[in-house]
């Protein structure tokens, strides 16, 4: 009679079978953790004295593409809240609207703040 390995089941119809490694499901394949979703991030415009409006408005219209009215509604937020959401997007597409954003307030000499925020 001949000799089995441990780590091989007993020979079906003159072929060695080996056993699924450990961690394996019984089909012999690994298991594999479903990839998360990535993240969601939201471009915040804070409020500040010295930011036109209209500067806001121009910003939301050509760098994140609103519409007039959904523009100047986000302004008005910012102008009264204190803060508003500009748009979400993923985390690299969030960082170049907010970077943008920053260019064209520097390069007009205003102090308008953007920052990017995780939404849970």
């Amino acid at each position: 009679m001949a000799k089995v390995q441990q780590d091989q089941t007993p020979p079906e119809e003159g072929g060695v079978v080996e056993k699924p490694r450990k961690g394996a499901t019984g089909r012999g394949l690994k298991r594999v953790r479903e990839p998360s979703k990535p993240s969601k991030f939201a471009v915040v415009l804070h409020n500040d004295n010295y930011t036109p409006m209209e500067f806001v408005v121009f910003v939301l219209q050509e760098i994140f593409g609103h519409p007039f009215e959904r523009a100047e509604r986000i302004m008005l937020a910012v102008h009264t809240d204190g803060m508003g959401v500009a748009g979400i997007y993923h985390f690299e597409i969030a960082e170049q609207k907010a970077y943008d954003t920053v260019e064209e307030a520097q390069q007009n000499q205003y102090p308008l703040k953007v920052t990017i925020e995780e939404i849970a």
